[in-house]
């Protein structure tokens, strides 16, 4: 014996049967935070800041890689 059950029910009404609570405020004021922190960083993104931190980081990666190889060769 096959039985289907079909039940059509919003997203709201499904939790409320569950018993399960109603997080849409806290959802709310979380994305509310993330929107506005990411808005405050893309502000204080300047591409002279962005271009000296990728430039300082790529020539540490070089030299650590250097240093690397050359204890490699020395061993």
């Amino acid at each position: 014996m096959k039985v289907n059950v079909e039940i059509d029910c919003t997203p709201a009404e499904a939790r409320a049967f569950l018993g399960l609570p109603d997080v849409t405020p806290l959802n709310d004021a979380m994305v509310a935070e993330m929107q506005k922190r990411m808005q405050d960083n893309v502000a204080a993104m300047q591409p002279e800041e962005l271009m000296k931190t990728w430039t300082s980081f790529g020539l540490q990666a070089q030299d650590q890689f250097r240093r690397l190889m050359e204890a490699a060769t020395k061993a």
